[in-house]
């Protein structure tokens, strides 16, 4: 989502492991709570962390700039597992044939690291950086946002459908979420019910996605080709990073400065007061929490 703060803030609360009993929808179970463990330093507008298993490294964009801007100077960081840098710059715009301006949302696919970009999709080797694929959308997209691969493949992406510029956001639309089979680009779903649709995570449990929106407090749980959409939580709005671990649902907020554990009644904060928190990204295997936020790198953990 937009972004005009940077940081990124790495977060580990005790997420419910596959297999374990749901928390209790009324009001969802209390993560313990996170503690401070260390300090980063060095991003530029950091947006989106994801988890590389296989490397055991985490992979950050920092849009560098304004997030509309097409100015070349995005770049990629590559943390080590306990979340210190191995490279600030592992991909930079304008170096190595590569190029990115406002590098968002990501998604890991086979060696491929996608990265969302403002009307484009690139694609990068995630063992040596190198460009692999470049997907102009031109000007159907407006501002695509999070990346989210499917299990058939499919790559889907959101466009929360506003500009950024010395005139503040503008939201010209549409708001869409688009889809990606091999070169092929298509509309999957566009309409205001998406509210400026941001963060968008896989629900493998039920069979759908779940998005999650800017411009509005519902939750969205949604399915290709389906004209019906489900409302499956209410946020305090300004929503950006969506995360599924199990059976429990964690969505940031830059409404409250949240990162909260989504209920049938009533949502449980897991962290407050971070600024401007944006997307998420998971350690599965140690339950660890990476999200942006304001001007530098915070580890925390429940354990």
């Amino acid at each position: 989502m937009p972004t005009l703060a940077a940081a990124l803030v790495l977060l580990a609360a005790c997420a419910p492991k596959e297999g374990a009993p749901a928390a209790d929808s009324t009001a969802a179970a209390a993560p313990v709570q996170p503690a401070k463990v260390s300090t980063a330093e060095g991003f530029s507008t950091p947006e989106s962390v994801i988890w590389d298993a296989q490397q055991q490294v985490w992979f950050v964009t920092n849009i560098n700039g304004g997030p509309s801007a097409k100015d070349g100077n995005g770049f990629i960081s590559r943390l080590k597992a306990d979340g210190t840098v191995d490279s600030l710059h592992f991909i930079v715009g304008g170096i190595n044939g590569v190029t990115l301006n406002g590098p968002k949302g990501t998604a890991l696919q086979g060696d491929t690291l996608w990265v969302a970009d403002i009307d484009a999709l690139r694609g990068f080797n995630r063992l040596t950086g190198a460009p692999v694929a470049t997907l102009e959308f031109g000007a159907q997209a407006k501002f695509l946002n999070d990346v989210v691969v499917s299990h058939d493949g499919t790559i889907y992406l959101t466009d929360t459908g506003i500009i950024i510029g010395a005139d503040g956001i503008t939201h010209p639309g549409p708001d869409r979420i688009f889809a990606v089979k091999g070169r092929e680009v298509s509309v999957a779903a566009e309409g205001d019910w998406l509210g400026r649709p941001n963060g968008i995570a896989m629900d493998h449990m039920n069979n759908r996605f779940v998005v999650v929106p800017f411009g509005g407090g519902a939750l969205l749980g949604w399915k290709p080709g389906e004209a019906k959409v489900d409302t499956i939580g209410i946020g305090p709005g300004s929503q950006d990073g969506v995360e599924i671990i199990g059976d429990g649902l964690y969505v940031t907020s830059w409404a409250d400065s949240t990162l909260f554990l989504v209920g049938d009644r009533s949502n449980t904060k897991v962290a407050t007061g971070v600024n401007s928190p944006a997307d998420i990204g998971v350690d599965p295997a140690r339950a660890w929490w990476p999200f942006r936020c304001s001007r530098r790198t915070r580890w925390s953990s429940g354990r």
